[in-house]
């Protein structure tokens, strides 16, 4: 068993299925080929450990094929992608000791606000 996301035009992820073990053939091509033939839609695997890609794909994100990555939509636009993982992060690191239940991202503010 293996997870398959489908992309749009512009790389969006826009499903994201359970296929075939990656390492079978259906009609003699790679699951990638053979699903993205069928739906006319390019077809690209996904880890849901992120084995590959960085990252698990979901519906809007953004398949970045310089970093053979799946990216996540940014969420706030003061944080930055970090390269390595491929994922948004805040400029400010989390403060040490807060709960995260009752700490939060001010965009305005560029900073973490505690309740």
């Amino acid at each position: 068993m293996a997870h398959y996301a489908f992309l749009n035009e512009n790389n969006i992820v826009t499903e994201v299925i359970v296929g075939i073990d990656e390492t079978e053939l259906i009609e003699g091509k790679t699951p990638e080929v053979w699903y993205g033939e069928f739906r006319k839609q390019r077809c690209v695997r996904t880890s849901y450990n992120s084995n590959i890609r960085k990252n698990f794909a979901g519906i809007g994100y953004t398949y970045d094929e310089e970093r053979d990555a799946f990216i996540s939509p940014k969420e706030y636009s003061s944080w930055v992608l970090n390269e390595e993982i491929c994922r948004w992060i805040a400029p400010k690191p989390f403060p040490e000791g807060a709960n995260p239940m009752t700490t939060y991202w001010d965009d305005e503010k560029v900073d973490w606000v505690i309740k």
